[in-house]
């Protein structure tokens, strides 16, 4: 059975393509293309790329493609992409501008190439069906909370995958398989021995920290949007919502202004008055900029922060998890965020953190009561296994 398995951003369309054969997954190939002009032309060339590549003679060669979905409306989970799905998902534009009209274009274009094959997302938010209530509400009126005001919680593959890894490489095989089988038995499955507490911290353009209990998902930093939580690239993370009508009344900006600057402008980008990559900004800390160093300064501070919280709900915590493009590749800023926490038994050995960049790796010391690792992310093979799962149920 082979799933190819689409990233799709305003301007980017990258993809991977699994193959699964009883209990083997193999991922066959990957690629992807910057600065889409031509959408329909883009898919195209992936197509052609991997029958060029020998992977599939054609199309029908697909079981399926899957999307990392972000949030719509009244759906989570794993579900094919019929109409209803992608308005569902245009409902929710509004607080996934940067994310949702991109995808739906873009999987309206996938039906079109290809109409006979199936077409489903595992939607970002569905890790954070089995959150504790009190982790998902904001204090405010009922009939908000109907509208769809509440936190939804992002990066659930990411999390999910981390959820996995964490336990296998801890010995918890018991965890891991319950974590696997989340989305078939709602976390129903029985584990034995003490709780395996994880904190995962997905850091890269955009960021977020979970809290994880036996393979299940406390909370997430984010909340109602991906522009909350963490400060990210240019998306402003946490805000007072007293911000909004402050700067619109003293300002004089329009609601949709205060929307692009929020998604375009702020973040790390608007902190720091140089970048949005955290490699430049690195670059302009070190060589005496303020501004910079402070954008690095409030992005440790906000994750230390979150990494805290996940502490005070889990009390404690077994492994503390770095992932995605910040996490697995600069650890410079895992040092920083893990400055000081021995008191709370997490300490890094400096050889080891240094040592590991993009590659699985243990970076804790030996004196440290809580491990300490690199997972590099692995989201399109959480979207895959899924996508089988949905076709073999089926």
């Amino acid at each position: 059975m082979k799933i190819l398995v689409a990233n799709i951003g305003s301007t980017s369309l990258k993809w991977r393509l699994y193959d699964f054969d009883g209990k083997q997954e193999r991922m066959l190939h990957k690629g992807g293309y910057e600065r889409v002009a031509d959408y329909p032309k883009a898919i195209e060339n992936c197509l052609a790329e991997l029958q060029g590549a020998g992977m599939i003679r054609s199309e029908s060669d697909l079981a399926a493609v899957g999307f990392k979905t972000v949030v719509a409306k009244g759906v989570a989970g794993c579900v094919r992409l019929s109409e209803p799905v992608l308005q569902a998902m245009e409902a929710f534009n509004p607080i996934a501008p940067a994310h949702n009209p991109p995808y739906i274009t873009g999987i309206r274009l996938f039906a079109k190439r290809m109409p006979a094959t199936p077409l489903i997302g595992l939607f970002e938010t569905a890790f954070y069906q089995w959150a504790p209530e009190a982790s998902t509400r904001y204090a405010v009126p009922e009939s908000w909370r109907e509208a769809g005001v509440r936190r939804w919680g992002f990066h659930g593959a990411s999390h999910k995958f981390v959820a996995e890894r964490s336990a296998e490489l801890l010995g918890r095989h018991d965890i891991a398989h319950r974590a696997r089988q989340l989305y078939v038995d709602a976390g129903a499955s029985p584990v034995s021995g003490p709780p395996l507490r994880v904190i995962s911290c997905h850091l890269g353009g955009s960021s977020s920290i979970t809290g994880i209990r036996n393979g299940i998902a406390v909370g997430n930093s984010l909340g109602l949007s991906p522009q909350s939580g963490l400060p990210h690239n240019n998306r402003v993370g946490d805000l007072d919502s007293f911000a909004l009508p402050l700067v619109m009344r003293t300002l004089g900006l329009s609601l949709d202004e205060v929307e692009r600057q929020l998604c375009k402008e702020s973040g790390l980008k608007g902190l720091s008055g140089v970048s949005n990559d955290i490699r430049d900004i690195q670059t302009a800390a070190a060589q005496g900029n303020s501004r910079a160093q402070l954008a690095l300064d409030v992005f440790i501070h906000s994750t230390r922060h979150w990494i805290g919280a996940y502490l005070a709900q889990l009390n404690g915590v077994d492994a503390l998890v770095f992932t995605a493009g910040i996490g697995e590749n600069r650890p410079e800023l895992r040092a920083l965020i893990c400055d000081q926490l021995d008191q709370l038994g997490i300490a890094l050995d400096p050889a080891a953190n240094e040592s590991v960049k993009g590659t699985e790796g243990s970076i804790g010391s030996t004196g440290s009561r809580t491990k300490v690792f690199v997972i590099p992310a692995n989201e399109e093979l959480v979207v895959a296994r899924e996508v089988r799962r949905l076709l073999e149920g089926q």
